[in-house]
């Protein structure tokens, strides 16, 4: 087994970031923000916050947060929303998921510009995404992408593992993960099988994939019932506290033994999530400042 090290590409990736942010600002006096909104007091939702707050200081991002009861309505919500979308200060928008009347959830999403959406959740820049065919494109066109599928695609690329031709299976078909994940696969050319509660047999998918993403938030979820072959890469987006502490939606004690190389919990796709919020702030900031690369 070998381990792909997320934290440490992040921390490349970071770097890199707080480059150009300082460029910019040289250029531009400008310097990129970020609004994050918290609705209520969930511990691990402002465990989350406080985590992108750090980062953003990290790499010379403005960060403004707001804090909101959990009683707050749809209409307070997007009227809070409202007032950052005018906000010149203010490139990015974070509504931090999941809100307490997750009823409220698509609608609040809508309200956010889209120039401004760096979650990448808002239909229009879903659409964007669906409409590239190429990841030449996507990177030319500078849009907005969830994090968490971003972040695994360079969390690839950085890892030197080749897609093109490749049997991708993805496990989840969640709009934040499983869903993008295969638009993002698709433009590196890869050959995508997304599976889900209801798919049959999955032990024999296992058995033929190059590459594995799991992410159904269920502990230990790709164990010994699976088989694996050698040399398949193995994504764990996972992150399930249980009373033994953290861990994945992979069963790291049967992965271990296996050839294969795989991302930890912690220290996997966790970081490269965040790196990527910070990622899309800054493409964000570029986009609305007009500026050429």
């Amino acid at each position: 087994m070998k381990i792909i090290n997320g934290r440490q590409i992040a921390k490349h990736i970071k770097s890199d970031i707080k480059t150009k942010i300082k460029n910019f600002k040289d250029i531009t006096g400008k310097t990129p923000g970020l609004a994050t909104i918290l609705v209520g007091s969930n511990v691990a939702s402002k465990i989350y916050i406080q985590s992108k707050i750090k980062a953003c200081q990290e790499v010379g991002i403005q960060s403004f947060h707001n804090n909101i009861s959990t009683q707050s309505s749809q209409d307070a919500i997007i009227r809070l929303i409202n007032d950052l979308n005018s906000n010149t200060l203010i490139n990015g928008i974070l509504l931090q998921l999941p809100l307490p009347d997750k009823t409220f959830t698509q609608n609040c999403i809508n309200a956010i510009n889209p120039v401004k959406d760096v979650d990448g959740l808002h239909p229009v820049n879903y659409g964007k995404l669906s409409l590239l065919k190429s990841w030449n494109d996507i990177i030319k066109e500078n849009v907005l992408i969830p994090c968490t599928p971003l972040g695994i695609m360079h969390l690839l690329q950085y890892s030197n593992i080749q897609l093109s031709g490749k049997t991708v299976l993805i496990i989840g078909r969640s709009n934040l993960v499983g869903k993008p994940l295969a638009i993002l696969m698709l433009s590196q050319n890869a050959t995508v099988i997304t599976a889900h509660s209801k798919t049959y047999n999955l032990d024999k998918l296992t058995k033929i994939a190059d590459v594995i993403i799991v992410a159904v938030g269920i502990p230990n979820f790709l164990n010994k019932n699976y088989n694996i072959k050698d040399n398949t890469v193995i994504i764990d987006v996972g992150i399930n506290r249980t009373v033994d502490g953290l861990c994945g939606d992979v069963d790291f004690n049967y992965i271990q033994n296996k050839n294969v190389r795989i991302t930890p919990v912690p220290g996997g796709v966790g970081p490269m999530t965040i790196t990527m919020l910070l990622s899309n702030t800054l493409k964000a900031f570029i986009n609305q400042n007009k500026i050429n690369l």
